[in-house]
């Protein structure tokens, strides 16, 4: 209800970064183009600030009734739910969310970036079928054919959920306490 979403189509979320990510807006503006949401697909879009009205006057809700953009979604847990699929960045959090939430991702790494560190992210979960990884460059020509793929594949989407949702922790906070009383104990403040 919150996104104005309808029960019996496939959800696309796709998100790039509070800011945005130029490539991913880009690339999701083709797919619309090439007609990805007449395959009954709807799009949950967080567009980034900086792009939100270039896109919004691209495709006006009046025309585009299931594309549901935004400049910044807050409830991201519920981007989550709605989700049937998700393009995203592969930043560290974004990768520790998509492997909590459990979701087949497409993963659009950032070549901008310190030591190129989301393709490092991307290729590890790829190599553990747990994500697509479309590289920067390729995103534009190839992302609606991916999307697509993945929409007539339930196995492969059952697949890469099964596989992403195995390496989430969930009590990671826990972990982390526990190792710091651990380095507290070996070397006491004095």
């Amino acid at each position: 209800r919150l996104f104005g979403l309808h029960h019996d189509k496939m959800t696309l979320l796709v998100i790039g970064g509070s800011l945005g990510a130029g490539t991913i807006n880009h690339s999701t503006s083709e797919c619309i183009e090439k007609g990805i949401t007449s395959h009954g697909m709807q799009i949950i879009w967080q567009t980034g600030k900086a792009y939100f009205n270039t896109m919004r006057l691209k495709f006006p809700k009046e025309s585009y009734s299931d594309v549901h953009m935004f400049p910044f979604i807050d409830r991201m847990d519920l981007a989550y739910a709605a989700a049937d699929i998700v393009v995203s960045r592969a930043g560290a959090i974004a990768i520790s969310e998509l492997c909590i939430v459990g979701k087949p991702a497409i993963l659009i790494p950032s070549p901008n970036v310190a030591e190129d560190h989301q393709t490092h992210n991307a290729e590890a979960l790829s190599r553990k079928g747990a994500a697509i990884l479309l590289k920067d460059q390729d995103a534009e020509a190839r992302l609606f054919s991916v999307i697509d793929n993945l929409r007539e594949n339930p196995d492969q989407r059952e697949s890469l959920k099964n596989n992403i949702k195995s390496l989430g922790i969930r009590d990671a906070a826990s972990h982390i306490a526990e190792e710091a009383l651990k380095r507290i104990k070996r070397n006491p403040v004095k």
